[in-house]
């Protein structure tokens, strides 16, 4: 060789193979994910994981095949609103989010970019999508069916509290999902012939005064009606209600969990993992309006002995026979 020694050339040549992995990756960019956590990373931990789980299996590896940029509104809508339009900015490829306020907020960011919500409650009535067979636009998901599980959750409880006549309800009242749900439970308590209290809160600092005007109306047990404000305050919430001597229902199971009294309803991580398949064919190229909308197929009751224990409640073996899961 001239000009060039050997040892040299095969150096210079072993870098250029080394890069070229690095330019072949630049030329073909893998899609983004944009992940709007309607609450923090630990509390909606188990369903990221069922999400991200699922799209492994269909090939989407983060890092690899699908990269995700994960911004968490802890049950805020305005930062809902600020994570959208940067989702917008940034370009992503889906958005992906849960609760009503988080899915209308990206909705209100974009008309382009397809939308796959996780979990929504009443998706129509809330005017997420025109239909459930048909959404059109850009959106798709699953619907949590909140509202028809209102009655079946009272049922529950009655059961569970004998004497119950007075029910407490209490939910975000800027959330459409849960002004929703507390609608419809309230209807439903009144067919079942129990008084209502209705209390209505829109930031986290007005859950402890929230209990304190409740003390001394005489309830006998609290609603909690789900949404992503809720969930961010379940631990505070079961903790003042324990205090209050007051049994709650809860719509999630995580909230049974971190110390309520019974959960009845959709199962989240099951949710979290079909909306990977809803984010698979849409990356595939479907267009979410011709995406049904999906119902949730896997229901949990869940019953915290522990919590019922403290309250010096007695659960009837029938109940318990029943449950999915009793935490003891």
């Amino acid at each position: 060789m001239t000009g060039m020694g050997r040892r040299e050339f095969i150096t210079l040549l072993g870098g250029a193979a080394a890069a070229w992995p690095v330019v072949a990756r630049a030329q073909t960019p893998v899609p983004v994910i944009g992940f709007l956590g309607a609450n923090t990373p630990t509390t909606q931990g188990p369903w990221t994981a069922a999400f991200v789980q699922r799209l492994r299996e269909l090939g989407w590896v983060e890092g690899r095949t699908v990269s995700l940029e994960y911004r968490w509104a802890e049950g805020s809508r305005d930062r809902a609103m600020e994570f959208a339009a940067e989702f917008v900015r940034l370009k992503v490829d889906v958005i992906v989010t849960s609760g009503t306020a988080n899915v209308l907020a990206a909705k209100q960011a974009t008309s382009a970019i397809p939308i796959v919500f996780a979990a929504a409650a009443d998706p129509v009535g809330t005017g997420v999508v025109v239909s459930l067979a048909r959404p059109g636009g850009n959106i798709t998901g699953l619907s949590v069916q909140q509202p028809d599980l209102a009655g079946k959750r009272l049922e529950i409880l009655r059961e569970a509290v004998p004497g119950l006549q007075r029910l407490a309800i209490i939910g975000n009242a800027g959330a459409a999902g849960s002004v929703v749900d507390m609608g419809e439970t309230e209807d439903a308590a009144r067919r079942l012939g129990f008084d209502v209290v209705r209390l209505e809160f829109r930031r986290s600092e007005d859950v402890v005064p929230l209990f304190e005007k409740l003390d001394g109306r005489g309830a006998h047990a609290l609603y909690v009606a789900s949404d992503p404000l809720v969930t961010t305050n379940r631990l505070r919430i079961n903790i003042l209600a324990l205090g209050a001597r007051l049994p709650t229902m809860h719509a999630i199971r995580e909230h049974a969990d971190d110390g309520g009294f019974i959960s009845y309803g959709t199962n989240f991580p099951d949710l979290f993992r079909r909306a990977g398949d809803l984010v698979d064919k849409v990356l595939r190229g479907a267009k979410p309006a011709d995406i049904s909308v999906a119902q949730p197929i896997k229901f949990d009751l869940v019953i915290n002995l522990i919590t019922a224990k403290a309250l010096r409640i007695a659960i009837a073996p029938s109940l318990l026979a029943r449950a999915d899961e009793v935490i003891e």
